[in-house]
């Protein structure tokens, strides 16, 4: 097979500190070469391969690493979306329309439709990306979800515990005895995570713990929901339970930072929900501060978060969570990956997976500095 060279690389991010300048390992007038999918060489311009893009005194950072996604889906909620910007609150209850839709399309559809987001979410630079389950809520339906996951992604997340299903309402604790028992059962050999969605409204610590055991069990690794639409258990549950991430953290206490510092759980934050359920921004800065390893993520969904770019999440982490750019960029890299208990990506370095975003900007800083705008000039690797 061919090497490739990334050349006259003007900026390079590699997220290793030994290789160059920094906490993102930068190297100016560089390249990189990449043989079998996976990097073999970083260093200065002028490196030779059989193939060759030249960056033209361009930025090169790694693919970003979405690690949080709930991509197979089908419909729309736009009218909740237009409700929710004239006032009314976001309340999780919309995920009913949405499985109602998923449950009715076929097969071939929902395919279609995820092939379609996860190239979106490449053209925006993401290579690497986790897709949950959680829109089908029964056992044939989501099973379904995590085979078409699986076209896409080795990150598949089993989320049964999304919400009641309404042939459950007022029953939640017998449709947790579903999703801890014959549900897991048959998905658990497409996921390789198991979620739950612990909150008001949504499943509480109690039965968010008997998933979490059960996912275990199973030999799932654990991911979790929590403090979005308040103060809660969640992150508490989540550092209990050894959740390799617990994801939104909208609210956070003060001894919620601490119990996340003195772990290995990543504080997974999705900022594009936050703007779009008009929630508070959370504060990013007090748990970076406090030494809490921090992912961002697009949560994208057709409710709370519909969009697949990342370099809009980092410019609203930079504009309304008091990250800064490079602290942003390596949540969006490498904290994404500590997300998904990977070291494989995330990073430009010797031995890691050859997936990179050349920019059409001279710095990584132009991804907060031109919001909106596609800075995406070439991406390679595929997502996930």
């Amino acid at each position: 097979m061919s090497t490739l060279v990334i050349d006259r690389i003007g900026s390079l991010i590699t997220n290793d500190p030994s290789l160059g300048e920094g906490p993102l390992g930068l190297i100016s007038d560089a390249s990189i070469v990449i043989e079998h999918g996976f990097v073999v060489a970083v260093g200065r311009a002028g490196a030779i391969a059989d193939e060759r893009i030249d960056a033209e005194g361009a930025c090169v950072l790694p693919g970003f690493v979405d690690s949080h996604t709930h991509l197979v889906f089908a419909g729309d909620r736009a009218a909740e979306f237009s409700a929710r910007m004239a006032g009314q609150p976001y309340d999780g209850g919309g995920i009913v329309v949405t499985t109602e839709a998923t449950r009715s399309a076929s097969t071939d559809k929902l395919d279609r439709l995820t092939m379609q987001r996860v190239a979106e979410a490449r053209r925006h630079g993401t290579t690497t990306l986790e897709i949950k389950s959680g829109y089908g809520l029964d056992v044939a339906n989501e099973v379904r979800a995590l085979d078409i996951a699986g076209h896409y992604t080795t990150e598949t997340t089993f989320l049964g515990a999304h919400l009641v299903p309404t042939e459950y309402a007022g029953r939640s604790d017998d449709y947790i005895d579903l999703v801890c028992g014959a549900m897991l059962a048959a998905t658990a050999g497409s996921a390789r995570w198991i979620d739950a969605f612990c909150e008001t409204g949504a499943f509480d610590a109690d039965q968010c713990r008997a998933v979490l055991d059960a996912g275990r069990a199973a030999g799932l690794g654990l991911r979790l929901h929590g403090n979005q639409l308040g103060y809660g258990p969640g992150v508490q549950l989540a550092v209990e339970c050894g959740c390799a991430s617990v994801d939104h953290c909208t609210y956070l206490s003060d001894a919620d930072i601490a119990a996340l510092a003195a772990s290995d759980t990543v504080a997974t934050f999705l900022p594009a929900a936050d703007f779009s359920t008009r929630q508070p921004y959370p504060d990013a800065r007090r748990a970076i501060d406090a030494g809490v390893t921090v992912a961002i993520a697009s949560n994208c969904n057709p409710g709370s978060s519909y969009t697949t770019s990342i370099p809009f999440c980092i410019a609203l982490a930079v504009r309304d969570m008091n990250m800064t750019i490079d602290e942003a960029v390596q949540a969006a890299t490498v904290g994404g990956a500590r997300a998904l208990r990977r070291d494989d990506v995330g990073r430009l370095s010797p031995g890691s997976v050859g997936h990179a975003i050349v920019l059409d900007a001279p710095s990584h800083h132009h991804l907060a500095y031109r919001p909106g705008v596609q800075l995406v000039r070439t991406v390679v690797g595929p997502a996930s």
